[in-house]
């Protein structure tokens, strides 16, 4: 087990899973917002709030698909590139796997099926409750697969057996693994910034259909609605990453100290905004707010947060000998550019909400500056979301299951590395076609727009004019 190999196989992991979670919390946030237009269509009976979720909807879609191809990558790294690791943790990661695959995903694209082909077969009432359990399923889809990984993040309701090499965990208590408290801060912060990523892409498609003048009624609507869903769920991200601060604080006090490269244990810790140059305490230049560390992680003034050369000495003590400082770099920016962009979406989002307060009847009041801001800030929540996925998973390094097993140790020992350069290079070439098509997928369905305005759009199944309900452009 050459390092070269284990780094290697962490990067190939690394980059197909970073570009798998680019869809993931993208589906998840469209599913719900789609949701929310379709229950408006059913209680209005507006054709406008109808043509916008099947608008949306085809974004969706799009994604979704995308979503699935990319995500079945990981299934077979766990068992080709990663052997140990799914020896050992196989036992409990059965169940929580097994459920998502069983129930939530095939309650998702169940009904995501319904959805598609059940326009003008179905009863309005059971259309709409088709794409509302759609969105349920990827929300509990999201929470078995969070309950995995909080389990590699805080061990809970297992025990050990073997020895060596054969060593696993084994699951005694599978309602200590959902009652975990790192899964549910880690859930809500999860589907709250999911919701977040498909609002600011509501909000900022809609910005640019209004740039372009076209259906404008219909489009301030939806700008109204992205910018809503956008403003109040990143306060509540904001909440939730505050409570996942003080639990990491408890859990992976390492992984706190290297988010602020804190190397001395200290009360009243002061929170650094930017350092530039050296992290291990000679700066050149700093931007610190005083006991603000503190108080995220302990909720007290002076509370005592401790520094990286104090959890490395615990975990020396506990663990044995051996570096457990992450790459502090990384922690450091990955952290603050996590931050940083959540902070801008607040902004944004706000000031787009405030801009739009003339009423619903009224265009969305914006200049052409702020919605080619807004047109730029769909890319925030990606980047937000995966510096945010990059510390936590790298911040936790060198455990890949914090405090059970190393990840230097879990990598499969009969995969040579030219087949783990070969396979990645691979899956680089392939997602950078998938990534170019899903652009391309994209633009054009946005491009389309809604089409031309229809006063008296035709009603009923089969009625002229009435796109069939098998059209892949949905």
């Amino acid at each position: 087990m050459t390092p070269a190999k284990v780094l290697l196989s962490r990067w190939q992991f690394g980059v197909t899973i970073t570009y798998h979670f680019l869809f993931v919390p993208l589906t998840i946030g469209l599913a719900f917002l789609v949701a929310i237009m379709q229950v408006q269509a059913y209680r209005t009976r507006d054709q406008t709030w109808e043509r916008l979720t099947r608008f949306f909807g085809t974004l969706f879609l799009i994604n979704f698909a995308m979503g699935i191809v990319t995500g079945i990558v990981q299934e077979f790294q766990f068992g080709m590139n990663w052997s140990n690791y799914s020896v050992f943790v196989g036992n409990i990661f059965g169940a929580p796997l097994a459920m998502e695959g069983l129930l939530a995903f095939f309650l998702e694209s169940t009904f995501i099926g319904v959805w598609i082909f059940g326009r003008n077969r179905l009863s309005p009432l059971v259309h709409t409750l088709s794409i509302c359990l759609a969105s349920l399923g990827s929300i509990v889809s999201a929470f078995f697969i969070l309950t995995a990984n909080a389990w590699m993040q805080h061990p809970v309701g297992y025990h050990i057996v073997g020895h060596g090499a054969g060593r696993k965990a084994e699951l005694t208590d599978f309602w200590a693994v959902l009652r975990n408290s790192t899964l549910w801060a880690e859930f809500s912060h999860t589907v709250l910034a999911a919701f977040v990523t498909g609002a600011m892409l509501m909000l900022g498609v809609s910005a640019w259909q209004l740039l372009r003048g076209r259906n404008v009624a219909a489009f301030t609507r939806t700008a109204r609605l992205g910018a809503a869903v956008a403003l109040v769920c990143v306060v509540l991200v904001i909440v939730t990453g505050d409570l996942q601060a003080r639990l990491m604080d408890t859990q992976q006090p390492m992984k706190m100290a290297a988010a602020e490269a804190v190397y001395k244990t200290q009360s009243g810790a002061s929170f650094s905004l930017l350092t530039i140059g050296n992290l291990s305490g000679q700066p050149i230049f700093q931007i610190r707010i005083p006991h603000l560390l503190s108080l995220i992680a302990t909720l007290s003034w002076n509370g005592r947060v401790t520094g990286v050369t104090g959890a490395q000495r615990a975990e020396v003590a506990k663990y044995g000998p051996g570096s457990y400082v992450p790459v502090l770099w990384v922690t450091y920016w990955g952290f603050r550019i996590m931050v940083g962009l959540g902070f801008l979406i607040l902004i944004m989002s706000a000031w787009a909400l405030w801009r739009s307060r003339r009423g619903a009847a009224k265009p969305f009041e914006l200049g052409r500056w702020t919605l080619w801001a807004l047109m730029a800030c769909i890319a925030s929540p990606f980047l937000a979301n995966t510096a945010g996925w990059i510390f936590t998973e790298m911040g936790r390094q060198p455990w890949i299951v914090y405090g059970l097993l190393k990840t230097g140790v879990s990598a499969s020992p009969t995969v040579s590395l030219a087949d783990v350069a070969f396979t990645f290079g691979g899956f680089v070439l392939l997602y950078t076609v998938l990534g170019v098509i899903d652009v391309l997928l994209m633009y054009r369905s946005a491009r389309r727009g809604l089409g031309p305005e229809e006063p008296h759009p035709p009603e009923g199944p089969g009625a002229p004019g009435e796109a069939p309900a098998e059209e892949l452009i949905y």
